[in-house]
């Protein structure tokens, strides 16, 4: 920051100006492309990168995609509908005409407003009117919207250190998705018993699995208070708190009814489990916690019914077959994948927790770097004129 500092006083003494996006950078238009299109031409080696609302994202060959208006210099693109974000991309690319693109002269500035924008995105949400059930922004949230715009050595300087955050993160997070993979592949070694090691029974025979209760969705808060404390489980796992528990104990939690169901989860404590989700209790035989990384192995996601609403019926989990060793071997691989899962997911330990710590401080930073005005002084000291 006292660098920050000294490049203040040196280069604007005498305050930043606020401007409209309008004013400093240059919109860029789509392509009018369908949805249809879309997963028509979508290809894994595409040179083209095409956007469309929400998440919605494939590659395909410029050649491929009709009358297109293709933006090959880094830009700023406003996701304008569904879900309200903004990306910054430098290789070619284009979207959906219902969107738009900022870029200027100098890459920095376009990274600058970039990270401008998403230290405002909670703004821009809240300026999002609903057409139907999807959230939507018009052109001049975007156009009328004024930041502060310092000296290009200074944005220079600010994206430099948030970059270098962005990085870090971004590398954890990779180092975070290998340590996963070699969990996978540890467990799934664990679960493979040699001949005579572990007996072949029906999951039927070994637990109880019973969907839980209905609920009202009025009944459930998104966030946690002192009223809404227990974790509520459906198809898709917690989807909120509730105010009293249907269960209390320990046992796995099989999703069986919605995009994400056979997912699993352990619950501990006392929680709630709604009629989409399979609680699955141990006649004895198995420890819950080594039922739950079996089932997690077992990818159940691929005996659901295709459809729709896709399900998992509970008499097709019954017949599944899974290996059962003594319950001295399953204390021993529950204890060595308990460990294992800790370090790749829990937040106070390794590497969850120092990704958690990095994106903190990324967004400290962020949000001082980008406050250039707070009452009557900035990071700087100066004075914001208009």
């Amino acid at each position: 920051m006292s660098k920050l500092k000294e490049m203040m006083a040196e280069f604007c003494p005498d305050g930043v100006p606020l401007k409209k996006v309008k004013d400093v950078y240059i919109r860029l238009k789509g392509t009018s492309i369908t949805a249809g299109k879309m997963k028509e031409i979508a290809c894994e080696d595409g040179e083209i990168r095409v956007f469309a609302g929400g998440k919605t994202v494939v590659d395909a060959h410029e050649k491929d995609i009709p009358k297109a208006n293709i933006t090959r210099i880094p830009a700023v693109l406003v996701q304008s509908r569904g879900i309200i974000d903004v990306v910054y991309y430098d290789k070619p690319f284009t979207f959906k005409n219902e969107m738009w693109a900022y870029t200027a002269d100098d890459s920095v500035s376009v990274k600058y407003l970039y990270y401008v924008l998403k230290n405002s995105i909670q703004s821009l949400r809240d300026a999002a009117s609903g057409m139907g059930s999807l959230p939507q922004i018009s052109l001049p949230v975007t156009e009328e919207f004024t930041l502060p715009v310092p000296p290009l050595e200074i944005q220079r300087e600010i994206v430099r250190v948030l970059d270098s955050f962005t990085l870090l993160i971004a590398e954890l997070t990779d180092e975070l998705t290998a340590r996963k993979k070699q969990y996978d592949y540890y467990r799934n070694k664990l679960l493979t018993f040699r001949f005579n090691e572990a007996k072949c029974i029906r999951l039927g025979n070994v637990c109880i699995m019973k969907a839980g209760k209905a609920i009202n969705t009025f009944s459930i808060s998104e966030e946690k208070t002192e009223n809404y404390k227990y974790e509520c489980y459906g198809g898709n796992g917690v989807r909120g708190y509730v105010e009293s528990p249907s269960h209390q104990g320990e046992y796995p939690i099989i999703g069986r009814q919605g995009a994400l169901c056979g997912n699993v989860n352990y619950a501990q404590g006392e929680f709630y489990a709604t009629e989409h989700a399979i609680v699955v209790d141990s006649t004895g035989y198995a420890l819950q916690k080594y039922l739950y990384h079996m089932l997690t192995a077992m990818n159940l996601n691929q005996y659901k019914s295709q459809g729709a609403q896709p399900g998992l019926a509970v008499s097709k989990l019954e017949n599944l077959q899974i290996k059962l060793p003594s319950i001295e071997i399953q204390e021993k691989i529950v204890k060595v994948l308990d460990n294992f899962e800790a370090i790749c997911t829990d937040l106070n330990i390794g590497l969850p927790a120092e990704i958690e710590a990095r994106q903190k401080q990324y967004e400290y930073y962020r949000d001082l770097l980008l406050t250039f005005a707070e009452t009557d002084k900035m990071v700087g000291g100066g004075i914001v004129r208009t």
